[in-house]
């Protein structure tokens, strides 16, 4: 027979509520009105200098404190410690966390919810403002974790894994209160009754969680991935159960670390907030997926396990975002050089390593037409390979964008690549002199008959890394089909174009508002296609198989909570 679990009573409040609010109302008020306007706002400095003079060689001595040590949590329910983490740079990381007890720790996280429902839309947004802004304090300290599970190179580790991923964790805690507070807590009811008194009722409504929410995070965007669904179920008042990818336990880890010290000083119960770190081939992702206390999860990583849970976690509202193909359209340009420096960058930030990378650019075999005269197909190939080589051409400048290959079987799809065509750009290693032991490789560029249906097989199936396809179509028209039937059977998160014909622009836009892919037309300077910002940019849709939800909308958050509605007479 189940035993009910009380929650562990929490200490007194060192955060009282009004403290929190005082301190953090405005940045949510500041947020809300970023997510309406859409207009560029963050609270998160992306220098690394904005954060003081001693914060990076101190976040760099509190990373390497943690190597080779236990890391502690004080969670109920640890029977074990597992951890087995290695940075694509070379060096063991040495961590063991707490292995869980699923049958103790679930029903401790579920006793936790009543205060955490009881506290209300704004305690919960202020509450979950205080772990950001500890977080962000410690971006250097998080840089070093993000850069060493998942081989992003410094300078984007520290931005996406910190200032980037802060802000779409404040996005999605301003979406979750604007849902809530949508309807109001209390509201009086009179409904006249002509000659006889009117009825006059007193009606109360409550946000109420769905329960335990698990969040399942990915290898190489452990904090900017997770942080959404983290954010948005803790502040609609659901306990969140982070269950990192293996090989990038620690940047989650230590959020769960922050959290829980938050939550107890503000006087609730640090169970809200806990890990579970499996054992090697233990599959603990799907014994906690289809647990009847879990009723919420967030999943990143690839469409074979995300199906799966769609299909297997019936009890949970479940978020993925999983596999696509993305597409660029060259029709035609005003700017060559602009785009093919853009594309070049695209293509070899974090070695392709992006859900958002571009991988088939889909150009017309009869060439485009440019800036600088008629291009042909061969010719655009050829110059976008050279962009990328001299971009590429220095060591130093090559570490500093690709970083480290995440794991072999990106490597493996690289070496795989050289098959599948005519290669156009071949990759090349290159060498790390302060991680030698880290495997770097340029981004390889094939060149594919979109005529041909044996090479539908390569462009029309996801090669995650830096792989990029240089399809030939007969016109732009043929482009603009093909995207669309990609988009539609397989996926997208992003869609590129260029084009100066106002028609071809009209046909991709029609395509991705009917396929529902985000599109981004003819960028030539500083943004990127497989970049985007918090509060402005949608980071996928929900409307095509890549993902079935976008971060960070209202669809995000709303199914987190439901309202009860109390009536009594008035």
């Amino acid at each position: 027979m189940a035993t009910e679990v009380t929650a562990a009573q929490p200490t007194p409040p060192q955060l009282t509520a009004a403290q929190l609010l005082g301190t953090h109302r405005p940045t949510l008020d500041q947020a809300l009105e970023a997510i309406r306007t859409r207009a560029y706002w963050s609270p998160h400095p992306e220098h690394p200098k904005a954060y003081g003079e001693s914060a990076a060689p101190d976040g760099l001595a509190a990373f390497e404190a943690l190597r080779g040590k236990r890391f502690e949590l004080d969670q109920p329910g640890t029977d074990d410690w597992a951890g087995e983490e290695v940075s694509p740079y070379g060096p063991e990381l040495g961590i063991t966390y707490p292995h869980p007890d699923v049958d103790v720790l679930l029903p401790a996280m579920r006793a936790a919810i009543p205060a955490w429902r009881d506290a209300g839309p704004e305690t919960r947004a202020a509450v979950c403002l205080e772990i950001l802004a500890r977080i962000s304090a410690r971006t250097h300290e998080f840089a070093q974790a993000v850069m060493h599970t998942s081989g992003q190179a410094f300078m984007m580790a520290f931005q996406a894994g910190g200032p980037h991923a802060q802000d779409r964790g404040l996005e999605a805690v301003a979406y979750a209160y604007a849902e809530q507070v949508r309807t109001p807590g209390q509201a009086p009811w009179s409904k006249p009754q002509g000659k006889r008194d009117p009825l006059e009722l007193a009606k109360s409504f409550t946000a109420v969680p769905r329960g335990v929410a698990l969040v399942i995070g990915c290898n190489t965007f452990p904090t900017w991935n997770g942080y959404p669904g983290l954010f948005a179920s803790l502040a609609t008042g659901n306990p969140v159960l982070v269950k990192p990818h293996p090989r990038a336990v620690l940047p989650l880890a230590l959020t769960v670390r922050v959290a829980r010290e938050v939550l107890t000083e503000a006087g609730f119960p640090a169970d809200l907030v806990c890990l579970a770190v499996d054992k090697p081939g233990e599959g603990l992702a799907k014994t906690l997926a289809v647990r009847p206390e879990v009723r919420i999860i967030d999943y990143t990583g690839s469409t074979a396990f995300g199906d799966w849970l769609e299909t297997h976690a019936r009890q949970a509202q479940v978020y993925t975002e999983k596999a696509g193909v993305n597409t660029v359209v060259i029709d035609s340009t005003d700017d060559y050089k602009g785009m093919l420096g853009n594309l070049a960058f695209s293509l070899s930030l974090y070695s392709g390593q992006m859900c958002t990378t571009p991988q088939n650019l889909l150009i017309p075999r009869d060439g485009i037409t440019t800036d600088a005269g008629p291009k042909s197909y061969d010719e655009v190939v050829s110059d976008l390979a050279g962009a990328v080589s001299g971009l590429l051409g220095d060591d130093a400048r090559a570490n500093a964008l690709l970083g480290a290959i995440v794991n072999p079987q990106v490597k493996e799809r690289v070496d795989a690549a050289a098959g599948l065509g005519e290669v156009a750009l071949a990759s090349r290693e290159v060498a790390n002199p302060e991680f030698p032991e880290a495997t770097v490789r340029t981004p390889v560029i094939v060149k594919l008959d979109g005529a041909k249906p044996d090479a539908e097989a390569a462009y029309l199936s996801e090669c995650f890394g830096p792989v990029s396809f240089a399809v030939a179509v007969d016109s732009a028209a043929g482009a603009v089909e093909l995207l669309r039937r990609t988009v539609r059977d397989k996926g997208a998160m992003t869609v590129g174009a260029y084009t100066t014909d106002p028609e071809v622009e009209r046909l991709v836009e029609e395509a991705c508002l009917e396929e529902c892919a985000q599109l981004s037309l003819n960028l030539t300077g500083g943004v990127y296609v497989n970049q985007t910002a918090a509060f402005s940019d949608f980071h996928g849709s929900g409307g095509n198989p890549a993902a079935n939800a976008a971060l960070c909308d209202g669809a995000f958050v709303a199914n987190r909570f439901r309202t009860v509605e109390v009536r009594r007479p008035a």
